[in-house]
């Protein structure tokens, strides 16, 4: 790198948006895009890859509007190694203040065998492709897809191909999860030492969690000199999914004594835009995932409990306070005002405006009724409930009321809103779900096929609110939805409307778009 003064800072480069949107099932609509990107601005990532704006007309135009807001981070956009893709890449990017293109092309024998290009013809594409991003910013990263796989000699090779055409930033993509983290290392530690040049830009690393292995692997490259780290909320991500953001960021703070390296990042907003995240993409979080998992400050095991009450740090590396986890139950009841509401709010890094204010208001009112206990984890549940996309409701729940137990059949009578325009029906089923869904059905037909019905608790307690997630498809679109409530039933119906609201508006306005399957 160039600055030595950034030498022990790492970039979070964030492709939440991007690759992270690919896994099957987690389109996000444009509004929810925009929101995510403004939330990843906030905390300090350092890049937000936005999208792929050749892929499609609605990536386009959410790239472009990202480019358009950003405050702080670096906005970037896809582009395979043609001239078409870096030039829509930099239409919608260009708008940024700090625009960069990201250009790929797989260099492995496996991926150089699908276009059929010799060793001689790839170099000539990557260094014509790469000329023609510089041309247009000054911001150009490079990435040789399959790096992991590909012969050293080549791929030293290309990568000098790249910086000398202009490239700013070299991704090195362990695209399938293959690589370990001495792999990994060696791989990273090889180029910069190798290639004229390599001393002089931005290595980065992109791994894929096929074997587990994906933050240890990004972490191996760090310690090595890589001074980027792509990553995504979650882990999201193709197959397996990517480098967790929230794990990278806080093995970084937590390991500070043998890795010094700094991020930007502001670590009590990692649980908000985690859980945020897991909402709009209907992808719940498991329990047991590292830093932002239901489990992570749990503890059961007496002697645990124990360590614990006599002093936290026994059993914990980190506070739950460090990524904006309160770990306290909410002090407040039936009979608790709105400022005291919006002051809990603010304490959990949770900022809403008035609008939503009055609607989480009163869902907070009916939940402090119907629950002994409300948690902070309720209060953010009701939140993420109420930041839906409200402006496709064609389909609204009007009332419910299911009729289960050990004699069939089971039935559910419901009354939905269409249009404007109530109706009714009663339906059977095998359960009060499968009941309520076919009554859904009942009132508005579709070829839709449940793909995914999943439950959580939201907190502990038989009265506990419980998120359920549903995915559905239909003509190769796929929807998800999300909703949370203290009656299960009436959950699974909102989380399932709210997947069918969403599936019409992208069966009416998505246009086939270009297959990027494993783009990194």
């Amino acid at each position: 790198m160039t600055d030595k003064t950034e030498q022990d800072r790492v970039l979070i480069f964030d492709t939440t948006l991007r690759d992270g949107e690919q896994s099957p099932g987690a389109t996000m609509s444009h509004e929810e895009k925009l929101e995510i990107a403004e939330m990843l601005d906030e905390m300090g990532v350092d890049i937000i890859e936005a999208g792929f704006p050749i892929a499609s007309e609605g990536d386009f135009e959410a790239v472009k509007e990202i480019a358009v807001r950003s405050k702080n981070s670096t906005i970037c956009g896809l582009a395979r190694a043609n001239k078409t893709d870096i030039e829509r890449a930099y239409e919608a990017v260009k708008h940024a203040g700090k625009p960069r293109i990201h250009t790929f092309i797989g260099t492995s024998p496996l991926h150089r065998a699908i276009p059929g290009l010799s060793q001689d013809d790839m170099a000539d594409l990557i260094h014509d492709t790469v000329s023609h991003a510089r041309n247009l910013t000054d911001n150009v990263q490079w990435s040789p897809m399959d790096a992991t796989r590909t012969e050293h000699d080549y791929l030293c090779r290309v990568v000098e191909i790249a910086i000398k055409a202009g490239a700013t930033t070299i991704n090195i993509p362990d695209t399938v999860g293959y690589t370990a983290p001495r792999e990994s290392a060696e791989l990273i530690r090889m180029l910069i030492e190798k290639v004229p040049g390599g001393d002089e830009v931005v290595f980065s690393t992109h791994c894929h969690n096929d074997l587990g292995m994906a933050t240890a692997n990004s972490l191996a490259a760090v310690e090595a000199g890589a001074r980027q780290v792509e990553c995504t909320i979650n882990g999201l991500g193709e197959r397996a999914g990517n480098t967790a953001l929230e794990e990278i960021v806080m093995a970084l703070r937590v390991r500070n004594d043998i890795m010094p390296y700094a991020t930007k990042i502001d670590t009590k907003r990692i649980m908000q835009i985690s859980r945020r995240v897991s909402q709009v993409s209907g992808f719940p979080v498991q329990f047991n995932k590292a830093v932002v998992g239901k489990n992570a400050f749990a503890h059961e095991s007496g002697i645990h409990q124990d360590g614990m009450l006599k002093n936290a740090e026994t059993f914990e590396i980190m506070k739950p306070e460090d990524i904006g986890l309160a770990a306290s139950s909410l002090p407040l009841g039936k009979h608790s005002g709105r400022a005291a509401l919006r002051d809990k709010l603010n304490a959990l890094g949770l900022e809403v405006g008035d609008n939503q204010l009055k609607d989480i208001f009163v869902r907070f009112k009916s939940l402090a009724d119907r629950k002994k206990e409300v948690y902070d984890d309720d209060i953010i549940a009701l939140v993420a409930d109420t930041a839906g996309d409200k402006a496709v409701e064609k389909i609204k729940l009007t009332s419910l009321r299911v009729m289960c137990g050990t004699e069939g059949p089971q039935s559910a009578d419901i009354v939905l809103e269409i249009d404007g325009e109530e109706v009714s029906t009663t339906q059977t089923g095998d359960g009060p779900v499968d009941a309520t869904f076919n009554a859904v059905k009942a009132l508005f037909p579709t070829e839709a096929r449940l793909e995914i019905y999943q439950v959580s608790a939201v907190t502990e307690g038989t009265d506990a609110q419980a998120t359920v997630s549903v995915r559905l498809s239909e003509n190769g679109r796929i929807s998800t939805g999300q909703s949370a409530d203290t009656d299960t039933v009436v959950a699974s119906a909102k989380a399932y409307i709210t997947a069918l609201n969403r599936l019409q508006i992208r069966l009416a306005k998505s246009s086939p778009g270009i297959h990027y399957s494993d783009a990194n």
